[in-house]
């Protein structure tokens, strides 16, 4: 670790036998950790999701819609049950006539729809585009198609005629889109409603689908008026030419009568001819006002009022379903890439995996270390007591653990990083820190020959080191340094062609471990970086025990699981291992 981070905290878990043959269930606590860990992942996409929403509800132009009502008086006949059944069967034709072309096209006419911009521009939008991509609908016009129907540019009819009749139509289709027709509820009432993108377009539009509606009623009872004033018309011909005859053969028979009984019979089918041409005329009569003033089985009860707030976009349902979606996509997210995630964040990674005695989580603050400072600070405390020295909160906690390792004899404890920056400088320092303090004989070697961040802080000018005593046993009383009564310091030295971690492996060299555990009570040795070096390797064996760093966040439990295997495969016995750069909110 570099001397620019400090620890603030530290806390050992405990971590229980995981159960044999399945996993274990999901708890509060893993849910928790999960939302601790990948919030930032769900934040970022909800927040993408409301701006992609904010932007189309403040870029989408808006739409106010109009309602008009009218009444319905179905003209049927028979028992209550036949009435409701063709009363339904009336409304719905009504529904459907509402809807035609020729109320709508009336419509398009009668407001100049096919000259505005909003009905027959031929810029379609994405929305369109796309829905009629999803119906296998072109959206270019059929060139070929209408000039083989003979409808096409190469058509007798003028051009300019066949425009405004394409023109008129795509109004009328765009109006189809924007208008609807309902019924209410089970009564006779229907509502009409219109869209536009201006409140008194909306209102026009719908009154005007009203009325137009009710003219295309008065036109189509006016039409059956008259066809039936038509036949009427010939059956009266027909009847009055039946009466006439009737009337004759009464005549010239009453003229000469022989016979009652058939006198009788002509004069009973006179009268019924005379009375069936009589009701024949009035109906004639009645049709014929049917057809000079016609009724219309609807009316207007409510006519369209300007609306108060735009209907599209619905800009409150937009945020929230985005912001529903976006939570939905990033809880996707987070959970693929929590599940796919092989960088250390939780102690039982390694604790599973590795099958170590313990792991313990350091977090870190952002105060500059210096570890001078640190060991003047420890050689003012007296008694044994840690009153003068800032104890980094949390690090007692680790510390006691290790002096529980001692009671079994692990004294040379070495403390190795997975890759450089880990911090086990650092962790070495304050470790040997805290065994001083509380009273034992303790000694820190500075064995990181690619980065001895140790030597350069404690001693920068120091003339003897660990490599001078690899050559000259006497060396070691004037090379290691008493920082405090209980704590000696051994410097790196100058480092040539091999490190000193390679040089101890070789047992060759008049330094031994042996000889300094009977000095000793605890030593600590910072070894290079698993990852920047083979010292650990080399070194690992000679140790008593080794204690593995990882920085969390970072390091991949594969890079773990490859130095501890390593290791052991070596013959080193890995103590445990520690999680550091931990936050604070997952170190809580």
């Amino acid at each position: 670790m570099t001397s620019s981070t400090i620890f603030s905290g530290v806390s050992p878990i405990s971590l229980p036998a995981a159960a044999p043959g399945g996993n274990s269930p999901l708890t509060l606590r893993d849910m928790l950790f999960f939302l601790r860990m990948r919030w930032l992942w769900i934040a970022a996409t909800t927040f993408a999701f409301l701006v992609l929403a904010g932007s189309y509800v403040l870029t989408a132009e808006p739409t106010f819609v109009a309602n008009t009502q009218l009444v319905i008086f179905p003209q049927v006949s028979g028992s209550e049950a036949q009435r409701a059944f063709a009363e339904d069967a009336f409304i719905e034709g009504q529904l459907e006539i509402a809807k035609s072309s020729d109320v709508v096209g009336g419509t398009v006419t009668a407001l100049g729809l096919d000259t505005d911009p909003d009905f027959v521009d031929q810029t379609l939008s994405l929305q369109v585009r796309a829905k009629n991509w999803l119906m296998g609908v072109s959206s270019e016009p059929d060139t070929a198609s209408q000039e083989a129907a003979g409808t096409g540019p190469r058509d007798t009819q003028p051009q300019q005629q066949i425009e405004d009749g394409r023109i008129h139509d795509r109004a009328i289709a765009t109006l189809l889109n924007m208008m609807g027709v309902r019924r209410i509820g089970s009564s006779t009432i229907i509502e009409i409603s219109a869209a536009a993108s201006t409140p008194q377009k909306a209102v026009d539009i719908a009154d005007t689908l009203a009325r137009q509606y009710i003219q295309k009623n008065i036109a189509m009872k006016a039409n059956a008026s008259r066809q039936y004033s038509e036949w009427l018309t010939r059956f009266v011909s027909e009847q009055q030419r039946g009466l006439a005859e009737a009337a004759s053969a009464l005549a010239s028979f009453t003229s000469n009568p022989r016979d009652q009984f058939k006198l009788a019979e002509l004069q009973s089918a006179t009268d019924a001819r005379r009375t069936l041409y009589e009701n024949t005329l009035n109906q004639l009569t009645e049709a014929k006002q049917r057809i000079t003033y016609p009724v219309s089985d609807a009316t207007i009860v409510s006519r369209a009022t300007l609306p108060l707030s735009k209907a599209r976009p619905r800009s409150t349902l937009i945020i929230a379903f985005a912001a529903a979606v976006g939570l939905g996509v990033g809880f996707a997210l987070a959970m693929i890439r929590h599940a796919g995630d092989r960088r250390i964040v939780r102690p039982n990674q390694i604790a599973d995996a590795g099958g170590l005695p313990f792991v313990t989580l350091l977090a870190t603050s952002r105060t500059r270390n210096d570890y001078s400072a640190r060991f003047l600070a420890a050689g003012t405390s007296s008694s044994g007591t840690v009153a003068a020295y800032p104890v980094i909160p949390g690090m007692a906690e680790l510390s006691a653990t290790v002096v529980g390792l001692r009671r079994k004899r692990r004294v040379v404890i070495g403390i190795v990083a997975v890759n450089p920056g880990g911090g086990a400088s650092t962790i070495a320092c304050e470790l040997a820190v805290l065994s001083s303090i509380s009273g034992a004989q303790t000694l820190l070697i500075d064995a990181a020959a690619q980065k001895s961040s140790l030597s350069k802080s404690i001693a920068p000018h120091s003339s003897t080191g660990l490599i001078d005593v690899l050559d000259n046993g006497e060396l070691i009383q004037t090379a290691a340094l008493p920082l405090t009564p209980t704590l000696k310091f051994l410097p790196l030295g100058k480092v040539e062609a091999v490190t000193p971690a390679i040089r101890l492996s070789s047992r060759r060299t008049q330094l031994s471990f042996a000889d300094l555990k009977k000095e000793f009570d605890a030593i600590f040795v910072d070894i290079s970086a698993f990852s920047a070096s083979p010292d650990a390797n080399a070194i690992a064996p000679e140790l008593d025990g080794v204690l593995v760093v990882t920085s969390h966040g970072h390091t991949s439990i594969d890079d773990t699981m490859h130095v501890i295997e390593t290791l052991r495969n070596v013959g080193a016995e890995i103590l445990g291992a520690v999680i550091n750069h931990a936050p604070k909110r997952i170190e809580s």
